[in-house]
């Protein structure tokens, strides 16, 4: 750490000098800016320059999901981004960062020699035929990025990427997959020379392990290299290595999410490590991605619990933390449960024995506007609250788990959402819109939405069903949890 620039990307941030007022963090929902637009910087990361986050990420738009450029936001509180346009745009007719082009996970870093913002990125064709890393300059955190070059690594492939730079010593390393041919199949882990212009050797090779999405937390005294497998935009299960070098050698992986959530339904990409006054919080930044839309694709970003001693790297859900950016510490905040088992059906939608769920009741046949379940009684405080909605959504589509629904599973076109109808106080005038990714048979995983429900006990919420390109169908329900609205916390 230099002054207050972070030299990037294994994210170490040094945040004793900064004043925020902590805000929520809502994995999963739709984030929005500062203008009220859906937050768009996918498989970035998170740079922490002059006293402020700026966050770098793929720029994806119905009708461009690849070539849209890199976009630049920034915050003081990881929460509230304001959008700075795009930092690297692209070019007509450039070979590496036209509209036809691949610009995938995005990474930046201050290079101190230079002088200068260095923006690394896995740059390739629309077929993926290229494998190289691109490389653009600046003079301005924000841009704009000037295109240098697109080289191959060392000679070699590289897929997809990531950086990290080593907060006792400053060295820069890039990550990458290179790629999925067979004599491929292999994650790098590379250094730079001292101006992060280019690579300089191989420091270790995780070899045929055939995994994507690299990204290095380091602690005093371990570094974990988070990956995951390679599924496409379908989330898996984040795997882990650990070692006491970065040359290793490295431990064996282990699956770091609970079994069968596929990571929260997320993939790993960045993690940042915040030393502030009081502790040092270690978060994990992954992707959501929605195939359907991968313009509307999610955030996840979750704390780790890591423990030295035992080797160790979990990942926790919760459904709303806060946290200090300015002391590093967060706590989960608490909501008010609403059961299922005590909600009302109507029409097809009933009530299931599933000793997995609430109670041991789980609601479902909830489909269109007929078949619903309405919560009742629920408190609210006449401003915008997060409210979590419990579910299970059996349209899987592999990972050895039986899909449900139609068409066949066997050659069909599947449909990996559901879409749910939420009404509140039976205004149907306003239909809030609910995804519920695909689960495992017997897996509950949550998804948010920001609901304003009126003061007072007496509110109600319906959820029906909504078409997902094949049916009318909405996921499972075990409960809803109703969080206090963010102005609480300063209260």
């Amino acid at each position: 750490m230099i002054g207050s620039k972070l030299w990037l990307s294994g994210g170490i941030l040094l945040l004793s000098a900064v004043a925020a007022q902590a805000k929520y963090i809502v994995p999963g929902a739709r984030w929005r800016d500062t203008e009220g637009n859906l937050v768009n910087a996918h498989a970035g990361n998170v740079v922490f320059d002059n006293e402020t986050f700026y966050l770098f990420g793929e720029y994806k738009i119905e009708g461009q999901v690849e070539g849209g450029g890199v976009s630049v936001y920034s915050s003081d509180d990881l929460a509230t981004w304001e959008f700075h346009g795009l930092a690297l745009e692209p070019v007509d007719g450039h070979p590496y960062i036209s509209r036809s082009n691949i610009i995938q996970r995005p990474k930046v870093v201050y290079s101190e020699s230079t002088g200068q913002y260095h923006m690394w990125w896995h740059a390739d064709n629309s077929s993926y035929g290229l494998l190289l890393q691109g490389f653009a300059t600046a003079d301005t955190i924000i841009g704009p990025y000037t295109f240098v070059n697109a080289t191959a690594p060392l000679g070699n492939w590289s897929q997809d990427f990531g950086m990290f730079s080593d907060f006792k010593d400053g060295r820069s390393y890039a990550l990458y997959s290179n790629g999925d041919r067979a004599e491929g199949r292999d994650v790098y882990l590379t250094s730079y020379n001292s101006d992060i212009t280019a690579l300089d050797s191989v420091v270790h090779r995780f070899d045929k392990y055939d995994l994507e999405a690299p990204t290095i937390v380091q602690t005093e005294t371990s570094y974990y290299i988070l990956t995951s497998h390679k599924t496409g935009y379908r989330p898996n299960n984040v795997v882990a290595f650990r070692a006491d070098s970065l040359s290793g050698p490295w431990s064996q992986p282990w699956i770091i999410a609970p079994l069968n959530t596929r990571t929260f339904n997320s993939q790993s990409g960045f993690n940042l490590r915040i030393t502030g006054s009081e502790k040092t919080t270690y978060l994990y930044l992954g992707d959501q991605w929605d195939s359907n839309s991968l313009w509307e694709s999610r955030y996840i970003w979750l704390p780790m619990k890591i423990d030295d001693d035992k080797k160790t790297l979990e990942l926790e859900w919760h459904d709303v933390y806060d946290l200090d950016v300015k002391t590093g510490d967060w706590k989960a905040v608490e909501g008010k449960e609403y059961y299922a088992k005590d909600a009302t059906t109507n029409g097809n939608a009933f009530k299931q024995e599933a000793n997995f769920a609430s109670g041991g009741v789980i609601v479902t046949g909830i489909e269109g506007n007929d078949s619903t379940v309405t919560f009742s009684g629920i408190e609210g405080t006449g401003q915008p609250q997060w409210v979590s909605f419990y579910y299970q959504n059996t349209d899987d589509m592999g990972f050895g788990d039986q899909p449900g629904g139609s068409p066949d599973r066997i050659g069909g076109s599947w449909q990996l959402r559901r879409v749910s109808s939420v009404v509140v106080n039976g205004d149907t005038e306003n239909v809030e819109t609910l995804f519920q990714r695909d689960t495992h048979k017997g897996i509950i995983l949550s998804t948010p939405l920001q609901l304003t429900l009126a003061e007072g006990s007496n509110n109600t919420i319906t959820v029906g069903g909504l078409f997902n390109g094949f049916y009318y169908k909405a996921a499972d329900l075990d409960k809803i949890i109703v969080y206090p609205p963010e102005s609480s916390l300063a209260s």
